[in-house]
């Protein structure tokens, strides 16, 4: 089931998403928080003050084993909810429009879409060492109309994205209705 229909005529060039490295960089705070209750009380021995209190952090007593589970399942469920957020966001150019589908939160989509022949300028961004290793960048789609700018951040090969827009945008614009 798609998030939006296609018109008589239209299908669809490329689908694509954030980069994989970036989901995978974005998955990091939710490994060191799950890792967090092991290291508290080895680190706690570290610091001489501290170390009584390591002797109470015994996971093997329920109340403490219990509070571990809530909290591994809650770091859990944040980690799932940034996986959902990485596949259900997406960018879908077809041979008419650029659709953008934002997965704000569990229940909260927003689908938005711009028409190629209202593109009037279309421009690559690649900063930094890793991204241009990994060919990581930006787009900005500038449109006539509401909405003036159309952001992709974060995708894959921007340049081969950039060219096959601008191989669907019409040669001439549209003309006015008088």
């Amino acid at each position: 089931m798609r998030e939006f229909e296609l018109e008589p005529g239209e299908h669809v060039v490329r689908q694509t998403r954030k980069h994989w490295f970036l989901f995978v960089v974005g998955l990091i705070p939710y490994v060191i928080l799950a890792l967090l209750p092991a290291l508290i009380a080895p680190l706690m021995r570290l610091a001489p003050p501290l170390a009584p209190y390591a002797l109470l952090l015994d996971f093997t007593a329920p109340l403490l084993r219990a509070t571990l589970g809530l909290w591994l399942l809650l770091v859990w469920t944040a980690a799932w909810g940034a996986l959902t957020r990485y596949y259900l966001n997406a960018w879908i150019l077809t041979n008419q429009r650029i659709v953008e589908i934002k997965q704000r939160r569990y229940f909260n989509r927003e689908v938005s879409s711009v028409l190629l022949d209202r593109v009037q300028d279309v421009t690559t961004d690649v900063r930094g060492v890793i991204p241009s290793l990994l060919g990581i960048g930006s787009i900005k789609v500038q449109s006539a109309g509401a909405m003036n700018e159309f952001h992709m951040f974060g995708i894959p090969h921007p340049e081969e994205m950039r060219d096959l827009i601008l191989k669907y945008v019409p040669e001439e614009p549209p003309e006015a209705g008088i």
